[in-house]
């Protein structure tokens, strides 16, 4: 099942960029006294309670400005009411309701996608004098918030939430779930279709053909796997308004799903800066990578081409050094298996769990060769760990002290737990507990 989406839309300058960055927990939308300077959708993942959605903000909304940068504003927004579940429109309620917000409120009053009523700056007199004027829009109850303050933002979300599907009803998918990424033309559909076996996805050399996420089922030696072709995401400036623009965000709902990502890249092109933003979104949402060079039959090479094109991948991309590289073709199915039985590889170690008393092993004759780092004559001690989760591998290390555990000497515990297990393809959470304990000068336990 798809994740929710919650769009936040209403006229410039109505605090939506404060609300958006209230809800996700941190500073990602610009917010200035300037109408306008959210242009494009911004979206994040957000929670609250048991429920868990995609929330959009998007640009100030003027029905009436005749401005082309005004229709693209307005492109969007019809665009995110037909495929959002929940809106939120907020409006000022220190001017009262304002022409414009009348105007919005017609045009939402004929979709039929929930709309919720915010009326921000509620923490001062005049707003609370002023909000049961907006009774008039015909939105139902205006609900009064601070966006700053973050006062009203639980009610508003409680709100909003309400006929949600909660996090722990969601649909679990039996099947591996793999989404293709990348930017356009770099064969995305093209390897959908062989797999496959039919043309399934329409591929043309025009970028951006793919405008939708594209599931199919593919069967390989006694496993199932969806595949989710995306479309392409191209740099902002090349990105026209309208479905195009929203496909940006079934993409990043698709990796949100997904268990593996594939970031696709060409060979003939290599690694860009766009490929480093697209698989920097599936890294830092914890999945599962694999990256593929496809087009690799087009490739003029030399004895040492796949080992300096690897190297190059690595130096571009040294925050995924964990994701294997496989070297394809979707237009002859060179190595195209091989890809299938790192997928099934990567997918068992994004599910891998290590028992207690083997990482405890691990960790002891890691303190043992290289001890824990020290701070004005105080030297960290690493008691113990566990493994709490997987999807990704995520353990709790027990210290004395987390500010003296720098992040070369995690990265030192992750390099020791991968020599052991692989780990090929998932990132590795280390997580830090800090623990008084009478052992403390005995190591790790078993």
């Amino acid at each position: 099942m798809e994740m929710p989406i919650i769009s936040i839309i209403g006229r410039p300058n109505v605090g939506k960029s404060t609300l958006f960055n209230k809800i996700v927990g941190r500073k990602v939308s610009i917010t200035e006294d300037t109408p306008g300077v959210t242009r494009d959708r911004i979206y994040q993942p957000a929670t609250w309670l048991n429920y868990k959605f995609l929330l959009v903000d998007t640009g100030g909304l003027d029905l009436k400005d005749e401005d082309i940068f005004m229709s693209s504003i307005k492109a969007q927004i019809d665009i995110a009411l037909e495929t959002s579940d929940v809106v939120i429109f907020v409006v000022d309620g220190a001017e009262s309701v304002n022409p414009t917000d009348r105007e919005i409120s017609n045009f939402l009053r004929k979709t039929k996608t929930k709309v919720v009523l915010a009326v921000n700056k509620y923490d001062s007199k005049i707003t609370k004098d002023n909000i049961y004027d907006f009774y008039e829009l015909g939105l139902g109850e205006p609900i009064g918030i601070s966006a700053e303050q973050g006062t009203g933002v639980g009610d508003l979300l409680d709100e909003a939430v309400d006929g949600l599907t909660p996090v722990d009803e969601l649909e679990e998918d039996d099947n591996i779930r793999v989404t293709l990424i990348g930017k356009p033309n770099v064969g995305k559909s093209s390897l959908l279709n062989y797999l496959t076996g039919e043309n399934r996805s329409i591929v043309t050399n025009i970028p951006g053909t793919t405008r939708d996420s594209i599931d199919s089922l593919i069967k390989y030696k006694g496993n199932e796997y969806i595949f989710v072709d995306t479309a392409g995401l191209r740099k902002k400036k090349k990105i026209v308004p309208g479905v195009e623009r929203y496909s940006v965000i079934r993409t990043l709902t698709a990796i949100e799903r997904s268990n593996v990502c594939v970031l696709m890249i060409d060979a003939l092109e290599g690694v860009t800066e766009q490929d480093s933003k697209i698989v920097g979104y599936a890294h830092d949402n914890n999945k599962a990578i694999i990256i593929a060079v496809n087009k690799w039959d087009a490739l003029e090479k030399e004895t040492k081409t796949m080992r300096n094109f690897e190297k190059k991948i690595r130096e571009e991309l040294p925050f995924v050094t964990y994701a294997p590289i496989v070297f394809i073709s979707a237009k002859t199915g060179q190595r195209v298996n091989e890809f299938l039985d790192m997928i099934e590889l990567v997918n068992n170690n994004y599910n891998h769990r290590i028992q207690t008393g083997v990482l405890n092993d691990i960790l002891n004759k890691a303190v043992l060769m290289n001890q824990p780092p020290s701070d004005k004559g105080k030297r960290g001690k690493l008691y113990y760990g566990s493994q709490v989760s997987v999807r990704p591998p995520k353990f709790l290390l027990s210290v004395n002290d987390k500010e003296l555990f720098h992040f070369s000497y995690l990265r030192y515990i992750e390099n020791q737990i991968r020599d052991t297990y692989s780990f090929d393809g998932t990132p590795i959470i280390l997580e830090l507990k800090n623990r008084v304990s009478p052992r403390a000068d005995k190591g790790p336990k078993r």
